[in-house]
């Protein structure tokens, strides 16, 4: 079990020092905007507001970013694009059941989504997107696809490994994907939550997610079981 929770866990960062202050300034920017977008959405964020929240001027962020547009994008590439690409890596490195490997990948995709505020993107996107079509063609084609890709890659996994039987390649991991985006719209909109299950508890709803979708794929009962909230 620890070795699964090694795969997937993101390091710490370090400590910004003073001396790394200009180093440091575009992840500061990032972040700030990161927050911004969050709270305020793409459209009523300004380019200023974002520089005066990391501490620098505006033209101190032009410097690093040649729009609010690029500045957008960073941000997802930074905070989820990374991310995805560091789950091909420790799912190359894993071994063991698919059920459990799709159970903590899940899980740990969560958690790292939910510490970095990154999840409240998916709600800009739905509220804004129709707005900002090249902004909304980004983010499908750099977060959307790949994330059903990572899905479908660890589902044929298990079909390989006679775990899963299989379904279909595009459609059935959208079944998980949509569903977790759907827990990333309920955190930032919580007027959506009805009363039995507020506040929503985002585990919980995800052990049931994980559970739904291997009741229907998997071949066999799994001899592993369930991660608790604690494992990752």
């Amino acid at each position: 079990m620890q070795l699964i929770k090694d795969l997937f866990q993101t390091p710490c960062p370090l400590p910004v020092k003073r001396e790394r202050r200009k180093e440091a300034r575009p992840g500061e920017l990032l972040q700030a905007a990161l927050a911004l977008f969050v709270e305020k959405g793409f459209a009523a964020t300004k380019v200023e507001d974002v520089a005066r929240l990391a501490g620098v001027s505006k033209g101190t962020l032009f410097l690093y970013f040649s729009s609010k547009e690029e500045l957008f994008k960073a941000v997802v590439r930074d905070k989820i694009v990374g991310q995805l690409s560091q789950f091909h890596a420790a799912i190359d490195a894993y071994h063991g059941p698919t059920d459990q490997l799709m159970r903590t990948f899940l899980h740990a995709w969560w958690q790292q989504a939910d510490a970095s505020q990154s999840s409240g993107i998916a709600k800009l996107m739905l509220s804004e997107g129709q707005q900002f079509p090249e902004l909304a063609a980004f983010y499908r084609e750099e977060v959307i696809d790949p994330a059903r890709e990572l899905i479908a890659r660890v589902h044929a996994r298990g079909v390989r490994q006679g775990e899963f039987r299989p379904i279909d390649p595009t459609y059935g991991p959208l079944t998980l994907l949509s569903s977790i985006l759907f827990l990333a719209l309920w955190r930032h909109a919580p007027a959506l939550s009805p009363s039995q299950v507020s506040p929503l508890q985002p585990l919980a709803y995800l052990d049931a997610l994980i559970d739904t979708y291997l009741s229907g794929v998997l071949l066999r009962e799994p001899k592993h079981p369930a991660l608790d909230e604690k494992a990752l």
